[in-house]
């Protein structure tokens, strides 16, 4: 792989932030700087990762001049105050799903990257995976699109004040799973489904706990989405073509597809890229971005971020920064 030659700097220090930083070593560099809410955490990060920069105040890595980019992984509902800083401060700003809470405060940060000159762009791993890439390739030799078929459903404990079922956090099954799920639909469609039906299972707090989704678009490709994070079911996608079908498990990350061919039944796998350099494709594909080869794919970040505000407009979920 390349080497970064950016400066990067992580606002969040979750696990995401931690796999930022091993993907930085495994590319032969370092983080510049680390910044989190909570200074003490922020430290031991730094002391972990050996990264010699740590901000006392999140705002001061928007200031500081020696910061070209910043990956902001901090819960859902925090992501537009914080893109709205970065960008305006003139950083490239690589974003944890789901980007925002819906397509108002997206637009309002695309116009910010616009205004700036500056790459905005969502992690969403599958625009990034080599497999897709390899796939995507292949697909026109298998004919039509016809169907996709999503599942996506995790078994998170079942307490109420945990981040997946709070509301006050952005919790919900549409922004933390379903945000994959579309992606992966949009990445195959030829364009955005435009006719979209659901039905919605809400937990005790209010948010999508369970839900069903049919998608189609004015070509007419079809698509099942089924969530849950209350029943674990595989994380599988299923792409139904004229002349075969793939299949992809564990999607979000996945390396390896297999096809079944319509017309005999036998079967060819296709391979691409590792799982375990899921963040290192991403920040090299940030920084090709900067450099001007856009591999980020914001077109579909916004038209997944249209379909998941259509669809929680349908159900009336609002967050209490929307109300």
């Amino acid at each position: 792989m390349n080497r970064i030659k950016y400066n990067w700097a992580t606002l969040g220090v979750g696990v995401i932030g931690h796999q930022l930083a091993d993907a930085m070593h495994q590319l032969g560099g370092n983080l510049y700087a680390v910044g989190n809410r909570t200074h003490e955490k922020a430290v031991k990060f730094a002391q972990e990762y050996g990264i010699e920069k740590v901000y006392d105040d999140p705002e001061e890595m928007f200031m500081d001049p020696n910061v070209d980019v910043i990956y902001i992984s901090t819960p859902h509902n925090t992501h537009i105050q914080y893109l709205r800083q970065a960008l305006s401060h003139g950083k490239h700003v690589l974003c944890e799903k789901s980007i925002t809470l819906n397509s108002e405060e997206l637009s309002e940060a695309v116009e910010l990257a616009q205004k700036n000159h500056v790459v905005l762009a969502e992690a969403m791993t599958i625009y990034h995976m080599p497999i897709y890439r390899k796939l995507n390739a292949i697909k026109d030799s298998l004919g039509p699109l016809r169907l996709i078929q999503m599942n996506f459903g995790s078994y998170k404990d079942y307490n109420m004040k945990n981040r997946f079922f709070n509301k006050n956090l952005a919790g919900g099954a549409m922004l933390d799973i379903g945000v994959y799920a579309l992606s992966f639909v949009r990445w195959f469609m030829q364009s955005c489904p435009d006719q979209i039906q659901s039905q919605v299972k809400f937990a005790p707090t209010g948010v999508d706990e369970q839900a069903g989704i049919l998608l189609m678009n004015k070509e007419q490709e079809m698509a099942t989405v089924i969530l849950s994070l209350h029943a674990k079911q595989p994380k599988r996608g299923t792409i139904v073509f004229d002349k075969g079908y793939v299949t992809m498990y564990d999607y979000p990350r996945g390396d390896k597809a297999v096809i079944t061919y319509t017309e005999d039944g036998h079967e060819e796998t296709i391979e691409a890229g590792h799982t375990t350099d899921a963040l290192s494709y991403e920040v090299l594909d940030m920084e090709r971005a900067i450099d001007g080869d856009d591999q980020m794919h914001l077109d579909y970040t916004i038209d997944v971020m249209q379909m998941m505000t259509k669809i929680r407009q349908d159900w009336h979920l609002t967050y209490p920064e929307e109300e």
